[in-house]
């Protein structure tokens, strides 16, 4: 700090029982002083802080007075409650009939610990000694013995209000780093905790409520991973400035008296205090208000991202009672959020998130063992050539069954096991499993021609995927045309550069790729017609609306054409009845599998009917 950033003036307290002690500190700190040149060459001397000489020096002296120690001691106090403190008190050590000067330091550093303080004292009144055993070592303690010089008081005065002034921004420097984000500059995890629990505590006194909002902006890691974190950081800071202009002055996240901004408590994740709300749907407004601002397109450089954030929302004292459980109630009601297809993009904590969250954590840990535990089975839909009637293929299915959840539906773990990434481990056995099985149906000479396995995108994206694919069809002998992936049109989301590639080299070994659920997701003709897919799968959803829905009529009319003018197989799924069937037939479909032609069986059933040897295979219904 150089001294035109130094303050012009300090406020010094004398507390002394004398009058005429009071004028003699106004004529010694009261006006500018000659020997202001020298007292600023010896500040630069014991502070290492070079300064250019000035003619005549700004600093001045505010000072206040007072005839005893009770009376300074509610001078300070009320000066630091209106945030005007004092630097130094100069304190007299004997003031009957009331504290003495110890008394009064002790009381005073009670209420500011930062106050610098000189202790004006004969020579006989105390020693060192006695000083420290009442105070203790202090570096905001300075002894001047009466009689003292104008210069003497001249130096302490200069020498202690900038000691005072330099700790307090050293403290604010260090405040800064303890609880504020470095990178957006918003209060952190630390500071907001803590203002969360006073606000917590002042809502159990007053019978208000008020509410927190869990803020997790979508899909920001993959912004992150892929144009680096440079950009990912501006983006954040971009974000942090939107999230704090979207607040009105009562809308506050982790907030002090004066600090009315958003904190951010790690990664993408902030949180906003609402302090009192005067409905339930306060807090909704301000998420919807906090959605728009931060839903406006961003430019970095070359790029334009427009990003969403999903909002929890927890309305305490009703939803919790602690900073762990407001904060825990409000990131899971943030998890729903994020998960559901709700356009508002927010929600509120309900206890039956609770009881969803528990069976999903249990789910998850259960399913980490399942491998191991021998709980994993596939079982097998046939594929039937519509023309013939004749098994032409099978698709693996997995099930599960654990002896704490029973029987748990794909449509269950399976999200939970591609959230946590269980989905490698697990997809591996799949296609092992599938493969060693079709493998022994081909030795015994069982008629089947193919088998489908299901991939996830995040299997099929795998850097060692390839690798993968390739060992499992080398150690199971399994025929490289009878297999084939099945993967979803959210796939074509990823980087298409990537998937092509992957695409292309399952091509050329051979192994067939089938587009799942077509129709549903993310595909284009554009994309479509670039990527060898050697078959689609028309997505039960449409199957199923043929008897009444001309929409669905028009979409399967329509891929049916598609597929064959970019000679691609086709095969419907979901079929349940003949009425649609005779509908695919109608629109040239030859493959198929549904209900009606077989549930999915485990593999010795399965094996049981293969080994028949009929060619027209009839596969049990529901009530055989």
């Amino acid at each position: 700090m150089n001294s035109q950033e130094k303050q012009s003036s300090y406020r010094i307290i004398v507390i002394d029982d004398n009058a005429a002690i009071h004028e003699d500190f106004q004529k010694i700190l009261g006006k500018v002083s000659e020997t202001n040149s020298e007292l600023e060459d010896m500040e630069s001397f014991l502070f290492d802080d070079p300064t250019e000489k000035t003619l005549e020096s700004n600093v001045k002296f505010e000072i206040e007075y007072a005839f005893q120690g009770q009376d300074g001691f509610e001078m300070v106090q009320k000066a630091n409650k209106a945030g005007n403190p004092f630097s130094l008190a100069f304190v007299d050590g004997r003031m009957p009939p009331g504290w003495d000067g110890i008394e009064t330091i002790s009381h005073l550093w009670e209420v500011d610990p930062e106050l610098q303080v000189v202790l004006c004292t004969a020579y006989a009144d105390y020693s060192w000694s006695e000083i420290q055993k009442v105070l203790g070592e202090s570096d905001s303690l300075l002894i001047l013995k009466k009689p003292f010089d104008n210069v003497e008081v001249l130096q302490m005065a200069h020498a202690l209000s900038r000691k005072w002034e330099l700790t307090r921004e050293i403290k604010g420097r260090l405040n800064k780093l303890a609880f504020y984000d470095h990178l957006t500059g918003l209060p952190n995890r630390a500071l907001f905790l803590d203002r969360l629990k006073g606000a917590i505590n002042q809502h159990f006194r007053d019978h208000t409520k008020g509410a927190l909002l869990f803020i997790d902006l979508d899909d920001f890691k993959r912004i992150n991973d892929t144009l680096g974190h440079s950009v990912g950081d501006e983006l954040l800071t971009i974000i942090a400035g939107r999230i704090g202009k979207s607040l009105r002055l009562s809308d506050t996240v982790a907030r002090s008296v004066k600090d009315r901004t958003a904190a951010r408590i790690g990664g993408d994740e902030f949180t906003v205090l609402l302090p009192e709300i005067n409905g339930l749907d306060t807090a909704a407004v301000v998420s919807q208000r906090i959605i728009e601002h931060v839903a406006k397109p961003v430019s970095i450089g070359d790029n334009e991202f427009i990003i969403t954030p999903s909002i929890g929302i927890a309305i305490f004292p009703d939803d919790g009672d602690s900073v762990e459980t407001l904060l825990k109630n409000a990131d899971l009601a943030m998890y729903f959020a994020k998960r559901s297809r709700d356009m508002e993009h927010f929600k509120y904590y309900q206890k039956s998130m609770n009881d969803a969250a528990l069976k999903r954590l249990t789910i998850e840990n259960q399913l980490r063992h399942a491998i191991e535990r021998e709980e994993l089975q596939l079982h097998y839909q046939p594929q039937v050539d519509i023309p013939s009637g004749e098994l032409i293929g099978m698709e693996a299915l997995l099930r599960w069954d654990n002896e704490v959840l029973g029987s748990v539906s794909p449509l269950e773990f399976i999200p939970i096991a591609e959230a946590c990434g269980l989905i490698i481990p697990i997809g591996k056995w799949v296609m092992r499993t599938a493969c060693a099985q079709v493998c022994r149906w081909i030795e015994d000479g069982l008629p089947l021609k193919r088998v489908a396995v299901n991939v996830s995108v995040r299997q099929f994206t795998h850097p060692n995927f390839l690798g993968v694919v390739e060992k499992i069809l080398e150690e199971t002998c399994m025929p490289v045309n009878c297999f084939e992936i099945e993967i979803t049109e959210s796939v074509f989301a990823e980087d298409m550069d990537k998937i092509s590639h992957i695409l292309k080299r399952l091509h050329d070994k051979g192994v067939g790729v089938s587009l799942d659920d077509f129709g549903t997701g993310y595909s284009s003709l554009s994309r479509l017609k670039e990527m060898p897919i050697d078959c689609l799968k028309i997505d039960r959803s449409f199957v199923l609306g043929v008897d009444s829905r001309k929409n669905d009529q028009s979409i399967i009319s329509a891929i049916m054409s598609m597929a064959k003018g970019m000679d691609i197989r086709v095969i419907a799924e979901g079929i349940d009845n003949d009425r649609q069937l005779d509908y695919l037939v109608e629109k040239g479909c030859t493959e198929a599998q549904g209900f009606l032609f077989s549930r999915p069986l485990p593999a010795d059933k399965i094996e049981a009917i293969l080994k028949k040897g009929d060619p027209k295979i009839k596969f049990p219904q529901e009530k055989d």
